[in-house]
């Protein structure tokens, strides 16, 4: 087990109707702020009237920045930027999933920064300041509402590269599972598969893998995302379905499901977003198509002990390739792709997809090669 440091500064104000409890928070940070939000959801479930309710409440005023995709483009963040320093916002409040509270960080980056907001994903500048940031969840993915990372795709270059840094971290986030109720089977689906490749990735890249108590936090939180899954698709209203999803993808990527991981590296995520950057699928549904292909190149590279020690703690299989199928299985049971023509993606597209990819393998340090990743997706045919 590797030394760690462990420090998240996110409050979490989580349960039912703890929407309106953002407005004092917020207040604390100043009295106008950005409001980002994606394609209207958020007005279809009330969010948008008790959150902007309880802004006006406390005195705060808001300026809308509204249309966020859900993998979200620089040219709309630039906009957003924009929009805060002519109205001096003095902080920025985000409602939705992950791509609204991602578009959301890296306006309060760029807002506070005097070069190009793109240049804290090429690596051209670090993250050194921010404006505060608040988020209303509604959408269990990403993780994104308690930690320091976020995810723009530069539509010109079809790059989808990511920024991190400490200013990022939210201040406070409000989860209400209820908000969650109403989410299409698709998001339910995708979601699920984001939080466990976020699971995965530390657990089987590792090159300390003697750290006991981290893998049980995995193989739990993997089996709470599953079990939750299957119970909301059962039955879309079951509140505590929906509580042990929402808190479980919280968890998945606040630091906590990698401590004492050595060497890990985000190998899946690194290939799913080229596919997202060139073919603008939902991230989930690229990485249930990555997962599977890199379990099978994995099997091949670094053997079957960790496929079969997390297929026993969390699927009750014995064997690698037993563990790599019911991947596949919940997968496909949750309605997600699991092999790129189940995406319309054509196999001949590997080699452009590979290419893609090794931007983001470059800019994360990792050592792959362009064959290497064209012969993993070749799994995913």
């Amino acid at each position: 087990m590797q030394n760690f440091t462990f420090s998240n500064p996110t409050k979490i104000i989580f349960g039912k109707a703890v929407v309106a409890k953002l407005g004092p928070e917020a207040a604390k940070a100043g009295k106008k702020a950005l409001f980002v939000y994606g394609g209207g959801s958020i007005k279809k479930n009330g969010v948008y009237d008790v959150l902007t309710g309880a802004l006006a409440k406390e005195g705060i005023t808001v300026v809308e920045h509204h249309g966020v995709k859900p993998n979200p483009v620089l040219s709309h963040v630039r906009s957003g930027i924009k929009k805060a320093r002519e109205n001096n916002c003095g902080l920025v409040v985000a409602a939705g999933g992950g791509s609204v509270i991602d578009e959301a960080k890296a306006i309060a980056a760029g807002a506070k920064y005097t070069g190009d907001v793109w240049d804290f994903f090429c690596g051209k500048a670090g993250i050194r300041e921010a404006l505060p940031i608040f988020t209303a969840l509604t959408l269990p993915a990403t993780g994104s509402e308690m930690n320091s990372g976020c995810v723009v795709t530069n539509e010109g270059t079809a790059q989808k590269f990511s920024a991190q840094g400490a200013p990022l971290f939210p201040r406070v986030s409000v989860l209400d599972p209820e908000t969650t109720m109403t989410l299409p089977k698709a998001q339910v689906a995708n979601g699920a598969v984001d939080s466990i490749a976020h699971l995965i990735e530390g657990y089987f890249t590792t090159k300390d893998a003697d750290a006991a108590v981290t893998d049980e936090i995995v193989h739990a939180l993997a089996r709470s995302v599953i079990a939750s899954t299957e119970r909301i698709l059962k039955d879309p209203s079951d509140y505590n379905a929906r509580a042990s999803m929402m808190w479980s993808a919280t968890l998945a990527l606040n630091g906590l499901a990698s401590c004492g991981y050595g060497g890990m590296n985000f190998i899946n995520h690194a290939i799913e977003h080229a596919l997202s950057a060139l073919y603008d699928i939902a991230h989930g549904a690229g990485l249930a198509i990555v997962m599977p292909a890199w379990f099978k190149h994995h099997l091949k590279t670094d053997g079957p002990a960790r496929l079969e020690k997390f297929g026993a703690g969390v699927f009750g299989t014995r064997t690698a390739g037993e563990t790599i199928k019911a991947f596949e299985a919940f997968f496909r049971k949750a309605g997600a792709p699991v092999r790129l023509s189940g995406a319309g993606i054509p196999a001949a597209d590997i080699p452009r997809i590979a290419e893609n990819a090794l931007g983001l393998i470059r800019m994360w340090g990792m050592k792959h090669e362009q064959p290497e990743i064209e012969k993993i997706l070749g799994y995913a045919k």
